[in-house]
């Protein structure tokens, strides 16, 4: 049994004091207050646990911070026109050689959202054009610059959430450019389509130095370094379509408030390239996207919705373990940006924390029970449809969230490094989480100012002082979790895999 930092687990593991829904009591009004009052402090220390893990506020406005700093870096046209391979202490993040593509890059999902920490998950980077625009019907040429290649949305016979993409005459003095070459077929009707399909197969084929082709993984274009850290690439047109961003916005909500709402309606749309799964049109539809919206929107959650979030991306990773992406991430974020619409913010608090994600596994034991789940800027479209989930996964599921809901405040014990906090000792776990965090305070400045270095004289510059300091205290840091790991008699091998180790 155990009784760690207050999370109590009887020996079948439920803490039978909850209910069915895990939140309301089945005896006296006294019995009541008392479990309130025990879920409320299990809360409260499930809150600190997550921010000594890496989630707290201070991190995470850390890593947004660094992030959207690099990505002005990283889209400065003198690191544009050369490949860079950043160094091994920030392995992985690379950018293609330009060759004919004009493009910048955008940092998009966990890591924009500042909710993973350094080598925790993929890293999200989009790559939209620069000179072509998609626009919806009713949306007038005349206002687009003449330097912008046109094209049309056509939502017609598509999934909702997915247009096609057509070509447009040339407007006097507009400019085409050839990103569009070899990857345009004629419909029915003899409009010239840009299929998606090869739009993407052409993509593939930029690449780094010693790189073949990349495979396609729905609208992305994954690859690996040789540490195994994961960038998951897709290329993506920029959309303007006002009406869609309307309909969200006008839409009786209690969050986020109207600053905000407006923000992410001008930060528009891009199409990315890919189709509904189910489709006929699959290989010539492109699905409507707003990243950076949804980026601005993650922002403004507060600690404990955003914490939530974290705990529900737990959960389905490490306890239902999906095989064939069934149930993704962008679910996850979906199923908490819907919660965050329907209820007053004031009422995210960290005591309610256990509260508010027993309200969302209820929500998630919905959506795959019905398979039906609205995206949250697109209510029309179905983030289950054709997600893939047989009947016995479906059944299993089903079964697993209903006893993780039983299980009440315990639930939290069946994630492993949550568990392993727990049960750790609070001082070793604070001397810890210190570390943990400068390393990857440090190593966040040292992308940035590497990338900075490069602007200016176009190379790494191993004797940078910044630099050269930064190495010397991350390698500092390394050395005092290995001396303490192996007194410790924990299992170690190198200094450099304890560094590692330190920012997952």
């Amino acid at each position: 049994m155990c009784t760690c930092s207050g999370l109590k687990m009887t020996d079948g593991g439920t803490d039978r004091s909850m209910s069915a829904t895990g939140m309301f009591p089945i005896h006296s009004s006294l019995y009541s207050q008392h479990v309130q009052n025990h879920v409320e402090r299990v809360s409260v220390k499930v809150c600190h646990i997550m921010t000594l893990l890496g989630y707290g506020e201070e991190i995470r406005r850390r890593r947004i911070e660094k992030f959207r700093e690099c990505d002005v870096l990283w889209n400065a046209d003198s690191i544009n026109r050369h490949l860079i391979t950043v160094s091994s202490k920030a392995e992985g993040l690379m950018l293609w050689n330009a060759e004919s593509i004009n493009r910048h890059l955008i940092t998009v999902g966990s890591k924009a959202e500042g909710l993973t920490s350094w080598r925790e998950s993929d890293y999200d980077h989009l790559h939209v054009l620069n000179k072509v625009l998609c626009v919806e019907t009713g949306v007038h040429l005349n206002i687009i610059p003449d330097d912008l290649e046109v094209c049309r949305m056509d939502t017609r016979d598509v999934y909702p959430g997915h247009c096609k993409i057509l070509l447009l005459p040339d407007r006097l003095n507009s400019t085409r450019t050839n990103v569009f070459n070899n990857v345009v077929c004629c419909d029915k009707q003899g409009n010239n389509m840009i299929s998606s399909g090869l739009f993407l197969d052409k993509m593939s084929k930029f690449r780094g130095e010693g790189v073949g082709p990349l495979k396609r993984a729905g609208p992305s274009l994954p690859r690996s370094d040789e540490k195994g850290l994961k960038v998951d690439q897709v290329f993506a047109v920029n959309c303007l379509c006002p009406s869609i961003l309307q309909r969200w916005a006008q839409r009786p909500r209690l969050w986020p408030p109207a600053e905000v709402v407006k923000k992410v309606v001008s930060l528009g749309s891009v199409v990315t390239a890919v189709g509904f799964k189910g489709s006929k049109n699959n290989e010539f539809e492109w699905r409507i996207c707003f990243n950076m919206g949804e980026t601005e929107l993650v922002h403004n959650l507060n600690i404990t919705q955003a914490k939530v979030y974290v705990i529900l991306k737990m959960i389905v990773k490490e306890v239902l373990k999906p095989n064939n992406k069934e149930i993704t991430t962008f679910v996850m974020k979906n199923i908490i940006l819907w919660q965050a619409e329907r209820n007053s913010p004031s009422l995210f608090q960290e005591k309610k924390l256990i509260y508010w994600l027993h309200d969302a596994l209820g929500k998630l034991l919905t959506a795959i029970s019905s398979t039906q789940l609205s995206y949250y800027m697109i209510p029309e479209r179905n983030l289950m449809a054709a997600c893939g989930l047989q009947a016995e996964q479906k059944r299993k599921w089903v079964e697993d969230i209903t006893n993780m809901m039983e299980e009440g405040p315990s639930v939290i014990l069946r994630l492993p490094r949550i568990r392993q906090a727990v049960i750790c000792y609070p001082q070793p776990m604070l001397w810890f989480s210190r570390r943990r965090m400068e390393a990857e305070i440090l190593i966040l400045e040292w992308m940035r100012r590497d990338l900075q270095c490069r602007c200016e004289n176009g190379r790494y510059d191993i004797d940078d002082i910044i630099l050269v300091e930064i190495d010397r205290r991350q390698d500092e840091i390394a050395k005092e979790v290995y001396d303490r790991m192996s007194v410790e008699g924990s299992a170690v091998n190198t200094v450099n895999d304890v560094y590692f180790r330190l920012l997952m």
